[in-house]
């Protein structure tokens, strides 16, 4: 009976310990952002070169996302991992779209950057 409470309690904790791995990832890609526009400033970067940066981001913080909640969750890690950067693409999306009204500065490839987080956030569950 024990043991049930405890997986019940688990399972309370696990949209929480998946929401706050998703805001780390945010605030990772906020401060990436960050650094990326300042470099921008600073060395006139091409506009090929800053899509390559934001591309970069989205792997780096889908990855964190993904390392996050895997170690948060401890069993099955690739599933969480995925899990997390699904929900970093899916979060994207919509606010591209509040912003925007439309998904055009996602890029043109919007299946491809879904494939990327989805894959990077998987990679992160595993190697946590």
């Amino acid at each position: 009976m024990e043991r049930v409470n405890r997986m019940d309690k688990d399972r309370a904790r696990t949209p929480l310990a998946i929401a706050k791995c998703i805001l780390a990832a945010y605030l990772l890609t906020g401060g990436a952002l960050l650094l990326l526009a300042l470099l921008l400033y600073r060395f006139q970067l091409s506009e090929q070169i800053v899509n390559i940066g934001i591309l970069v981001i989205y792997v780096i913080a889908s990855f964190a996302a993904g390392f996050f909640s895997g170690k948060r969750m401890q069993d099955r890690r690739f599933l969480w991992g995925l899990m997390a950067g699904s929900l970093y693409f899916a979060i994207l999306a919509l606010l591209t779209l509040a912003v925007n009204h439309s998904f055009r500065d996602l890029g043109n490839h919007f299946f491809t950057t879904l494939m990327i987080c989805a894959g990077s956030g998987m990679l992160g569950g595993m190697v946590s």
